[in-house]
């Protein structure tokens, strides 16, 4: 989570036929009353307006966050983000799917915060049966903190896709037939979101800590969209008919995925030789 001229934004409209809605979908109303529940931070968490905005702060006592009432098996998730501003040193913002348990399926968004000046770090990472280890690390080609940004996940029997601005920037396919690497597509997850403090690691590996005479510290939420399979039939999910059950990359997507690789992802374990000297991961493979 964590600057030159960006890319359009794209508008991508999921159709709900009745098969998905017989496979129990569910459509988020925009509203976090209705949609979300803030699970901890003792009052730090609050809705506005009505419940079009949601904002979570942390201070020295405690940070905040919130889960999707609703759990889904596949779907497209949407979130309007706007980061914490200023020297947010320490602390990291999250949008993520998740299961419960030791052995549990993840897709993150995380925003790690940053000194003044400098730019935020957006890391991404996909768990599959408890084990993680898959981080891609990004900047981005706007300031995040100056106003509202979509961060999108679609997740699929076949593509976990993360998208900034309807922009993509990481694509994790399922390889599971062909090497054995788990794929995320039996446990249904809820959405989260949460600000919390992680000086020991956050910011240049912790060598900046967070200055806590700037807190309470906010980041700002809006926009939730879920467009997935509510079900608890794992097999009616898996029948779902959603536009995001077939998503993938078309070739101009795929060059709008290599232009953020080439020019604003800073790290991808994929490529670190020093942390797998034997060879990348086998879901690494581009065939």
């Amino acid at each position: 989570m964590m600057m030159a001229s960006g890319p359009r934004r794209t508008v991508v409209c999921c159709v709900l036929p009745l098969l998905l809605l017989l496979a129990g979908a569910a459509r988020a109303a925009g509203n976090f009353y209705q949609d979300v529940d803030i699970t901890w931070g003792d009052g730090r968490g609050k809705i506005l307006g009505g419940g079009d905005v949601l904002t979570l702060s942390l201070d020295r006592a405690s940070g905040s966050g919130f889960q999707s009432k609703n759990q889904y098996l596949y779907g497209r998730f949407d979130m309007q983000i706007k980061l914490v501003p200023g020297d947010s040193a320490g602390t990291v913002a999250t949008f993520y799917l998740s299961s419960q348990g030791s052995a549990h399926d993840e897709i993150d968004f995380e925003f790690l915060g940053n000194a003044s000046g400098q730019p935020y770090t957006v890391h991404t990472n996909v768990y599959s049966q408890g084990k993680g280890g898959r981080e891609q690390q990004f900047r981005m080609w706007f300031d995040p903190t100056a106003d509202f940004h979509t961060y999108s996940v679609v997740w699929n029997p076949t593509h976990i896709l993360l998208y900034v601005d309807g922009t993509p920037i990481r694509e994790h396919r399922n390889r599971e037939a062909a090497t054995g690497v788990a794929y995320p597509r039996s446990q249904a997850m809820r959405v989260y979101a949460s600000v919390w403090d992680a000086e020991e690691w956050a910011t240049q590996g912790g060598r900046v800590k967070t200055d806590w005479s700037r807190a309470p510290f906010v980041a700002s939420y809006k926009g939730f969209a879920a467009s997935g399979c509510a079900s608890q039939d794992a097999a009616a999910c898996a029948r779902s008919n959603g536009a995001w059950m077939y998503q993938e990359l078309d070739a101009t997507a795929l060059d709008r995925l290599q232009w953020v690789q080439k020019n604003y992802m800073i790290y991808n374990y994929c490529a670190d030789t020093w942390r797998f000297k034997d060879g990348a991961p086998p879901e690494c493979a581009t065939k």
